[in-house]
């Protein structure tokens, strides 16, 4: 059992958000952590996922927020503190680039407690959010960006679903959008997800804002990844299901393409979630930050 704090706070743009905040508390007046990482979920999970990894990060120098971005769970609701009514989130709904809202309704937050030396580790889906985030903000706030699985949804459905299938699914759900049903579900049987279909093309085609991380497109800029000036930590599971090719290759891919301060490690004989890995996924995020 971890002790922890919940904690609640307010975006930019006014819509309320909930985590828990790990590690030394974070009070005027009181002990301060002398960094935090803010930790960006990935696909349909929660504050509560990864806690394996999270836990792993804490000392008494370190304290970890975990929070529910907008696209936590199946589907759920976030609700504005002004005048608004709450909008539909989760994996079916969320609206991609509202990561950039949520992210720094985080950062503000961790700010507002006294902490300085911020660090935003993204796993899976999270890691394009952070990235994302990086990319519009060119804030000097965060010290460096941890991507945990960075995994390309649209090469991982490819790999998974297939060609024929994504390309059915897209002229759907296009048709769905050009009448004004981009927030309808689609229809049953034809995604193994339950996605609305402007969420389906974010996810599920190669030109979409999401695909930041384009190893599956070989002519294709991947623009939005090479002008984060952040320094980066990428760490790849070895045996990741989610990877259409070997980690080598993809570990090639970031080499390749990061220009700024960055070290790419592949983490051997873990999956997607790293279980079995946490004391060496901590020990090289511990080993990051302790140079930047």
């Amino acid at each position: 059992m971890t002790p922890c704090f919940a904690v609640e706070f307010e975006t930019p743009k006014k819509y309320i958000l909930r985590g828990l905040w790990f590690g030394p508390p974070a009070r005027r007046g009181g002990k301060k952590p002398r960094r935090t990482v803010l930790w960006v979920h990935g696909l349909g999970s929660s504050a509560f996922s990864m806690h394996h990894v999270t836990k792993s990060l804490l000392n008494k120098n370190t304290g970890v927020l975990t929070f529910n971005n907008r696209g936590h769970d199946i589907v759920s609701k976030t609700h504005c503190s002004v005048g608004k009514r709450g909008i539909l989130g989760g994996t079916a709904h969320e609206k991609f680039t509202d990561c950039v809202d949520d992210i720094q309704g985080a950062i503000n937050f961790a700010r507002k407690q006294g902490v300085k030396n911020i660090y935003l580790a993204g796993h899976s889906t999270g890691c394009q959010k952070s990235i994302y985030w990086a990319y519009r903000k060119k804030s000097r706030v965060v010290k460096g960006i941890i991507l945990l699985a960075p995994i390309s949804d649209w090469s991982a459905e490819m790999h998974l679903q297939g060609k024929k299938k994504i390309d059915r699914a897209t002229k759907i759900a296009r048709q769905m959008v050009q009448r004004g049903k981009k927030h309808e579900l689609l229809p049953p049987g034809l995604w193994h997800q339950a996605l609305d279909a402007q969420r389906f093309l974010s996810l599920c085609t190669p030109d979409s804002v999401e695909e930041i991380f384009s190893y599956a497109q070989p002519n294709k800029n991947p623009r939005t990844l090479r002008s984060v000036r952040k320094p980066l930590l990428v760490l790849l599971a070895e045996k990741d299901e989610y990877a259409d090719r070997p980690a080598k290759e993809i570990a090639a891919w970031f080499e390749k393409n990061l220009t700024n301060k960055h070290k790419v490690v592949i983490i051997s004989g873990v999956k997607h979630s790293f279980k079995g890995a946490e004391k060496r996924v901590a020990k090289a995020i511990k080993e990051f930050i302790a140079v930047q």
